[in-house]
């Protein structure tokens, strides 16, 4: 993993996140030098969900209401089918990834989570994976869809499942390191 030494990464996701979606990404992150922070609805601490029931709860750094975009280098959206579903019809977390994106930062999706980037709009258009079973939700919403580890296209970074995760986060920081996207267009 690269130096992300002086990099701000957003975590944001709330009660039902896929447990090894969120905590290896924070880990690997923090590991490499960046701040991390865990972004959520509310203030406390979220539960994820690890495989078939609920697991461990993960601090909240901060809530939605109190970052931007501009207070960080890229989001990450955990997946699970229970997160990316409760945040899709949260528009203040559709906002903030549309933010994101419009100034041209990493936004990094795993497992469900693309289901955000086709709430968004973020997915038309572009090279994309995810979890096998919403393929069908990413191509209706004009997704390229690749069955591949991990997919990036101008700082979007997609992952299909867990087993992808270091090569996710190795991305990340690689598309972090890129710097801005700018030949994209917002």
């Amino acid at each position: 993993m690269q130096n992300l030494s002086g990099k701000s990464i957003a975590i944001v996701a709330t009660n039902g996140f896929e447990q090894s979606e969120l905590e290896v990404p924070l880990k690997t992150l923090r590991d490499a030098g960046a701040t991390v922070h865990v972004v959520s609805l509310q203030a406390g601490e979220i539960k994820g969900w690890d495989k078939k029931d609920w697991g461990r709860a993960v601090s909240v750094d901060k809530t939605v209401d109190a970052v931007s975009a501009s207070d960080y280098d890229a989001i990450v959206l955990p997946g699970g089918q229970i997160n990316p579903d409760l945040l899709r019809v949260e528009t203040k977390v559709l906002d903030l990834i549309k933010a994101f994106w419009a100034q041209k930062k990493v936004v990094a999706a795993v497992c469900h989570a693309p289901w955000l980037l086709v709430e968004t709009g973020i997915v038309k258009g572009r090279k994309v994976t995810s979890y096998h079973s919403i393929k069908t939700d990413v191509v209706n919403a004009g997704g390229l869809w690749e069955d591949s580890e991990v997919v990036s296209d101008q700082g979007l970074v997609t992952s299909r499942k867990p087993d992808d995760l270091p090569a996710f986060c190795n991305k990340i920081a690689e598309e972090i390191l890129e710097g801005l996207h700018v030949k994209r267009a917002a």
